[in-house]
């Protein structure tokens, strides 16, 4: 892929972050949607392309638009708004979404896949890291990923306030400090780096141990990097117990993560010294590329990507959709 997203070939199957199959990674308010819980699944627009989801404790829901930009909004047993607008704040095609309730932020990836032929609501150029007021969507700050290359992907935050942002095309872990003014590489490894013709840097989530964990997307790894006083250390990759097919989105699960394997999966993933046991709680969804937990449920997005760039472009997608998944407590 060339243009401005390059070395990108678009395949096929559940990819997220690009869904450019991650190779081969809404509009209007007022949408039709099934309230949250054991109602069952919340639908979104028609060709929304979700790309990530998160949440806040009360159960709130918000997702990114591949395709549309701008972020949806699901109160509680209400429906899909739109939260922030298309555009808003520079943004462009929004990708990893994560709201922080202690800094009343909402942090959004966002990039410029016109290269995919996805043309975005923007002409902004780049890889951004751009930041929304949680409680009212207005925009707050804009931070750039500073090489040429870099494509925004997801997003963690630490007890500290620190975001840390993976880069899917170069193999760099940034940071954000709170009341920080630009984005700074925290972490680097040859390790992290994308494969030929494959996709780096995805999921990314902080551990009960305090360390980083990231998802590479092809090939899919786990790795774990050590922190001790805010630094980065040790970068290791783990072993899991079965092969990983596109490893996406991960989210912190109590003393374990959440994983989505973008070939149709939801997965707890226990970390025990340098491997990593891979246990399926939802096998069969439709191109999966974020989860987000709410109390015992996992809210699994369905970005269906193949549908807007991989081997199923101009084919009907279907219905976009919100996946409840029962967690074992």
């Amino acid at each position: 892929m060339k243009n401005e997203v390059q070395g990108v070939k678009p395949k096929s199957r559940g990819m997220r972050a690009f869904g450019f199959i991650k190779i081969c990674f809404v509009l209007g308010a007022g949408f039709a949607s099934s309230a949250h819980g054991e109602t069952g699944p919340v639908s979104l627009p028609d060709k929304s392309f979700p790309e990530s989801i998160t949440s806040t404790p009360d159960g709130t829901l918000y997702v990114g638009s591949f395709n549309n930009g701008g972020v949806l909004k699901v109160a509680p047993g209400g429906k899909a708004e739109q939260f922030v607008a298309p555009a808003a704040n520079g943004s462009r095609s929004t990708l990893g979404v994560l709201a922080d309730e202690k800094s009343g932020t909402l942090y959004v990836c966002s990039n410029d896949i016109s290269g995919l032929g996805v043309p975005g609501p923007s002409d902004t150029k780049g890889a951004w890291l751009k930041t929304f007021d949680l409680a009212t969507g207005a925009a707050k700050g804009s931070f750039a990923l500073a090489d040429p290359k870099s494509f925004c992907n997801d997003i963690a935050v630490g007890s500290d306030g620190t975001a840390y942002i993976t880069d899917s095309f170069m193999p760099n872990v940034y940071s954000l400090k709170p009341g920080g003014a630009a984005l700074e590489i925290w972490a680097t490894d040859p390790a992290l780096a994308p494969a030929k013709d494959g996709v780096g840097l995805d999921g990314i989530a902080l551990g009960s141990d305090g360390h980083l964990y990231v998802t590479t997307y092809i090939p899919a790894k786990l790795f774990r990097i050590s922190v001790k006083d805010g630094k980065a250390g040790v970068v290791t990759e783990l072993k899991p117990s079965r092969p990983l097919d596109h490893a996406d989105a991960m989210r912190a699960f109590g003393n374990d993560f959440l994983l989505i394997e973008g070939a149709g999966k939801l997965d707890k993933v226990t970390v025990k010294g340098d491997e990593a046991q891979i246990e399926t709680i939802q096998d069969g969804l439709s191109e999966p590329v974020s989860v987000t937990q709410v109390g015992n449920t996992g809210w699994v997005a369905e970005g269906k990507l193949s549908y807007i760039i991989g081997d199923n472009k101009g084919k009907d997608p279907g219905p976009f959709l919100l996946k409840p998944v029962t967690l074992a407590k």
